[in-house]
Parts: structure tokens; sequence; C-alpha cells
């Protein structure tokens, strides 16, 4: 079969960047990586071509070559994922929706139209979708309460993209978060237990992205890369400090993670070691009240300021989330969140 992954325009949001990017030479911030992931577990014998709309434009032509478009999408993309299924219906081309969108708006959406959804984990669901498939009896949705075992998922293919493009090239290293913030759809996504991919299969990613001759930024995607400490000091990061120094550093790494890493010594100079050197920190607010509101529980009695500054001595540029509308917010929270 020939297959077309299609990921969607984002707008001018957070996820976008696009006026940033007019002052370097990249297209788009980061790689899809949840499709570059679908096209590894896909049968082997089948024709495979990705377009990111973020870097290049989706034609008729594309649309005509496939057998299937596969999309998938964040909330964010919703206007661009509409407008890619119309222009399949009309070229009568089946639509496979999947990703976070699908998983959690399908619903609220109206999608409808779309031919199947493969919801929650493709590890878990894709293969039901395949054997429906070859079987010629497919099912509209396929969807699971499971959580996918993360160390059988395969190395992306990252040469269906042209890695040159982008800012960053994006790896996972573990789906879910300990925390229970309420206004975070990870834990209705990933759950609340850490799962972590096998020190093999993060070399193995390293040596594709690697292999594929990019140079320059790697965002672990991880939405606490922190969430299980011991794993990443004992195994993880000494291997990825090791692999860096064997290559003469090739990747500087961002990631995401809570505030609390400030706390650990030890995981700060490893992290640094690796060569991490910017760290996406959710903050949210200064007002207690607000942060007992949502659960952001990992704040709470702490100087924040003071947790930034100790990370930033340490190496990492911190990228700071902020929050304004919680019921519990003041009128003086907009100076507050200023200061």
């Amino acid at each position: 079969m020939k297959i077309l992954l299609v990921y969607p325009r984002y707008p001018d949001t957070f996820w976008s960047f696009r006026h940033a990017l007019k002052f370097t030479q990249h297209k788009a911030l980061n790689t899809p990586l949840g499709i570059l992931t679908i096209a590894a577990m896909l049968p082997e014998d089948w024709e495979k071509k990705v377009v990111d709309m973020n870097t290049n434009k989706l034609s008729d032509r594309d649309i005509e070559w496939a057998d299937h478009v596969f999309l998938s999408a964040m909330i964010a993309q919703q206007k661009s994922a509409r407008e890619v299924v119309d222009r399949c219906k009309k070229l009568n081309k089946k639509v496979v929706g999947g990703g976070p969108l699908f998983t959690t708006g399908y619903n609220e959406f109206d999608f409808r139209d779309v031919d199947h959804v493969v919801m929650n984990e493709a590890e878990i669901t894709l293969p039901l979708f395949l054997e429906d498939l070859k079987n010629g009896c497919p099912r509209p949705v396929y969807q699971t309460d499971e959580r996918a075992d993360v160390t059988r998922t395969p190395t992306p293919m990252f040469s269906l993209l042209d890695l040159q493009k982008y800012a960053s090239v994006t790896i996972q290293y573990s789906r879910g978060c300990p925390f229970d913030c309420e206004f975070c759809d990870i834990v209705v996504l990933d759950g609340h237990q850490p799962r972590t991919k096998s020190k093999d299969q993060v070399i193995s990613e390293l040596d594709a992205v690697y292999e594929a001759g990019y140079r320059g930024g790697v965002f672990i995607v991880d939405d606490n890369f922190i969430g299980n400490k011991k794993k990443l000091k004992a195994e993880i990061l000494p291997l990825i400090a090791q692999w860096q120094e064997k290559r003469n550093y090739p990747f500087s790494f961002l990631t995401e993670a809570s505030i609390n890493m400030a706390d650990d010594e030890e995981l700060m100079q490893l992290m640094s070691g690796a060569g991490f050197n910017n760290v996406f920190v959710g903050i949210e607010t200064p007002n207690e009240e607000s942060l007992c509101e949502c659960n952001k529980y990992a704040n709470r009695n702490r100087d924040m300021a003071a947790s930034v500054k100790i990370l930033q001595n340490h190496g990492f540029q911190v990228m700071g989330g902020f929050i304004v509308g919680f019921d519990s917010d003041p009128v003086s929270i907009f100076r507050s969140q200023i200061n």
C-alpha cells in the first residue's frame, strides 16, 4: 500500500514560533515525532511519504498518490486538520486519524467523516486496525484503556524528513507524569506512572538522528523528563554523556521538567554533563491559592525564583510556562506575574 502521513499546519501559537524562525534558515520548530513513529510501525514493504505542512505544501498530487492518508494532530491544529480531511474527501481518499486531537477531541470536534480513528497509543490500537485492514473489515474507531509497553516502540523513521529544515529534532524517552495538575491532559493520555524506554532504544534514536547528518538541538519531548530520576541517574544520563563525548558533542538537549529538578544536585550535574542546556519548567503562578486549586503541589511552599536561579547556575536556560485565569487569581495577578 501507499501511505501518506500528514502533519497539519500550526496556527500562530507557542508551537509554531513562525515569526522568530524567519531569522533562521529553518522552516519549523520541531519534527513531527508522532507520524515518524507511526511510519516505523507500518509494514516494511508499504510505501510511505511524509508531508509536514509546516515545512512543505500538501499538494493534490500527494493525496492522489496515496491509498490511505494518515493524519495526526494536536488540538491546536484542528483547523488545518479539518482542511486536510475536506481535501481528502473531495479526492475520494480514505483518512485515518490519530494523535491527541482525535483521542481527546473526537466527539468534541466534527470529524465524523474521518473513515477510521485510531485512538490512544498506537502500539496497541494500530496493529488491530492494520489486521482488520488486511482482512478487508476495518472498523470506524479503535480505542483502548491499556497503556503501551514503550520498550517495544520502534525507532522513528527520521529518514522520511529533511531534518535540516527544523530548529530541533524531537525524540522521546518516557511517557507519563507522577503529578496530577488539573489543567494538563498528559495524565489522561499517558497516565501517572512514567514508562521509560530502554538505554538501547535511546542510543538507537540518537544514532538514527546522527546518521541522518543532523547536528544541533534535540528536544526530548517527555512531559516530565525527571519522572523516574533513579533510572535517569543510574543508566540513561551517563550513557548519553559517553555517546556525546565519543562524537564530540553533536547535540545540545532541551527537555521539560518539574521545578523540583532544582532540588537534586546529582541530577543537574549529570544532565549538564550529557549536554542539556535548556529546560522548560511549568512555573504557572506565584499565587499559592491558585497552585492549590490546580493541584500543582511541586511548586507550593517554595521560592520559585530561587529554584530558577539554581537551574541557571547549573547551565540551564529556563523557559518558564505561566498561566493566568485561575479562579483563585486576584486582580493583582498580572503585576505579580510580571514581577
